[in-house]
């Protein structure tokens, strides 16, 4: 029954190019906080240990904007603890329903703030001080240690941006544009090895699949915490979908029989000239050119082949709206994106529908320990908070990686410690010697995909919060047996609330997430609905940020389906096939709809003349009606837009060619009608696809 499992964890647990430097820097920066915080007694160094593992790590850059970031969100929560109990300590009541409160604001946190480490600090500057102001002790007590948390996470955030500016000597964006390029390096050598009729060695066959196995979660992980401008942010995001669906179509080629002919062999060279074209301009920051394959001509042999041309055709227009325009174009500098709070944070149900689920599980977990009197698992909260982080988009199956994670962390690794190794130890030496072991493991696992990686966080959290919460070898099994039924509880309530009584199968939300973002971008089309430009343009980023969201969302879900078993599994695998196969259009279009978007907006240097607008507005009104049309095609109901949208399109082109002299050409309208036919052409393969 399980003999899939050595594969699966020989996949996950291979080496792959910088992962022993990240986990290096990840155990350097826990285990220098530890060191520090054991040395000089700081209480709450378990919490900057935690962190430490979980802080994005982007460009030097980058760094140092988060470093700057946390230390205000820590400012911000211990203020906010500060004066908001200040109101509510005398009252009982009052004290609940502040609880209550601060719960919710904090899982509201963690789904509207864009910068993942504010999330992640926020969340445990609630989750430690909400027990910590329920104790009966002297509120000059509960303030100290108030101040020590921010301490302890001002000491955390210092080091490891500390060990991340010693190692990291990337350039902004690199995190992103290196493995992409590894990505695209390993197709192309796939792609010349078919060209010249060689077989295909071990070792690219063997990269090509590990690429497969990991997808591209990493990727759109470091995007998604990042805290790039919104058009690189898009853009990338766009040709991390395409260059996935690449690697996907690539490894299913060498488990397929074939013989290429002279002509398959031209067409294969001229797609590695191609790939390598990509991948040098996007090394180099530039601009890939804009590419066109032969695709009449009948194939003799090559599967896949046609799709492949035409993903690779798609990455240059994901760059669509960062084409230069002429020089009669005054430029047009896109809104950077917020450092905090996501641009449809207070717009988007989701953001509320999640934090009501986590305050609910959270609160059940505080009224039980409360209840029973046993403040020893109020470790409870805090798991809530912390598998929070990594509940977003997440399925159902890792909420048993998160249990598994809570058993090894602490009964495996925390109680077995305390019976077997330290008893044996009597200094701070040895102590770092078993944190740093056990540290490197849970990061080892993190670094894997998600399809792993919380069972690594889970470790190190449970382990942390054993042997790392006090200033001496914790000798006690009660301590560690109360923090690990504290996150088994914890973990217990979030499974409860997010995937029994509150929650779907992945499938179903896959096709629900699916046909929204279909009737998503029909609302963008529309856009902007109001002649104020300033309103137009805050509602245009927050409809972009759902979209965006929900893109990445449809990828998680389809990872959770592989692992939803019934009788509907076929057809939820080739619905899941499907969607993945149409994410990458849905991307490019999003793309070249944000484009287009500022000639709809009448932005400086995008004005059209009113007989000219008034056809745009018909080719986006027809635009959105297909989209909703193939939204209508999944939930069962049958419609057609596919002609009207056709005939916007000539109608358009018509009236541009009417007002203009014959025989010349201007700049923003040759842009329009490229835009158009992009958009056309990318409405078809949908349709084609669905």
């Amino acid at each position: 029954m399980l003999a899939w499992l050595p594969d699966f964890l020989r996949e996950e647990l291979s080496p792959y190019p910088g992962r022993v430097a990240l986990v290096f820097r990840m155990v350097v920066a826990a285990t220098l906080i530890t060191i520090v915080g054991m040395t000089f007694r700081i209480s709450y160094t378990f919490q900057a240990a935690i962190y430490a593992l979980m802080i994005s790590r982007e460009s030097r850059q980058a760094t140092l904007k988060s470093a700057g970031t946390i230390l205000l969100v820590t400012g911000i929560g211990a203020a906010y603890l500060l004066i908001s109990v200040s109101f509510v300590i005398s009252s009982p009541l009052l004290h609940f329903v502040w609880v209550i409160g601060s719960l919710f604001l904090a899982f509201y946190a963690i789904s509207a703030l864009t910068n993942y480490t504010a999330a992640v600090i926020f969340a445990i500057m609630i989750a430690v001080g909400v027990p910590l102001w329920d104790r009966l002790l002297p509120s000059e007590s509960n303030v100290e240690d108030t101040l020590w948390l921010c301490l302890s996470v001002a000491i955390g955030v210092v080091i490891t941006a500390a060990v991340e500016l010693v190692f990291e000597r990337r350039r902004p964006g690199d995190d992103v544009v290196i493995p992409i390029s590894d990505r695209l390096s390993a197709i192309e050598r796939l792609m010349t090895r078919y060209a010249e009729g060689s077989d295909i060695d071990a070792a690219t066959k063997e990269q090509i699949m590990q690429f497969a196995m990991r997808g591209t979660s990493l990727l759109r992980r470091i995007l998604r915490r990042s805290d790039y401008p919104i058009r690189y942010f898009v853009e990338m995001g766009g040709v991390t979908a395409l260059v996935g669906r690449l690697i996907d179509l690539a490894a299913t080629l060498p488990q397929l029989r074939f013989e290429a002919s002279a002509s398959d062999q031209k067409r294969l060279r001229n797609l590695v000239s191609a790939l390598a074209n990509i991948r040098n301009d996007l090394l180099n920051r530039k601009i890939p050119s804009t590419l066109q394959f032969n695709t009449d001509e009948e194939l003799s042999g090559v599967p896949l082949l046609r799709e492949i041309e035409h993903t690779v055709s798609l990455i240059p227009q994901a760059f669509a709206a960062s084409r230069p325009i002429p020089d009669d174009l005054s430029p047009v500098d896109d809104i950077q994106r917020s450092s905090l709070l996501a641009s449809d944070a207070f717009v988007n149900p989701d953001h509320l529908r999640f934090a009501l689920k986590g305050c609910l599980a959270a609160a059940i977990c505080y009224v039980i320990y409360n209840a029973i009197d046993w403040p020893g698992i109020s470790t409870a909260v805090t798991t809530c908070l912390l598998t929070a982080l990594s509940t977003i988009g997440s399925s159902h199956q890792k909420q048993m990686l998160r249990i598994l994670g809570a058993m090894v962390g602490g009964f495996v690794l925390g109680m077995g410690s305390q019976i077997f190794i330290l008893p044996h130890l009597d200094s701070i030496g040895g102590f770092v010697l078993l944190f740093v072991a056990v540290t490197a493991l849970s990061a080892w696992f993190m670094t894997s995909s998600p399809r792993l990686s919380y069972f690594g966080i889970q470790v190190a959290v449970a382990f942390y919060l054993i042997n790392v919460s006090e200033f001496k070898m914790q000798t006690s099994l009660e301590v560690a047996r109360d923090r690990v039924v504290g996150i088994l509880l914890g973990l217990f309530a979030m499974w409860l609330i997010f995937d029994k009584l509150w929650g779907v199968p992945a499938a179903r939300e896959l096709k629900e997430t699916f046909i929204s973002n279909l009737r998503l971008l029909a609302q963008f089309a529309r856009e902007p609905v109001s002649n104020d430009p300033k309103a137009a343009t805050a509602r245009r980023y927050a409809l972009g940020e759902t979209i965006n969201t929900n893109l990445d969302k449809v990828r998680a879900l389809a990872d959770g389906v592989l692992l939803e078993f019934g009788h509907t599994r076929a057809r939820d695998l080739a619905l899941r096939s499907l969607i993945r196969r149409a994410q990458p259009q849905m991307r490019v279009l999003f793309i070249m709809q944000i484009a287009e978007w500022k000639y709809r907006a009448q932005l400086p240097g995008f004005e059209l003349p009113e007989a000219i607008a008034v056809e745009q507005r018909e080719f986006d009104d027809r635009l959105a009606e297909s989209l909703d049309s193939m939204a209508d095609r999944i939930e069962g109901r049958s419609t057609d837009a596919q002609q009207t949208l056709q005939g916007a399109r000539t109608r358009l082109e018509r009236t541009i060619q009417a007002y203009r002299p014959k025989g010349t050409s201007e700049g923003r309208y040759d842009a329009l009608l490229l835009l158009g036919d992009k958009i056309e052409s990318s409405i078809l393969s949908l349709t084609n696809e669905i």
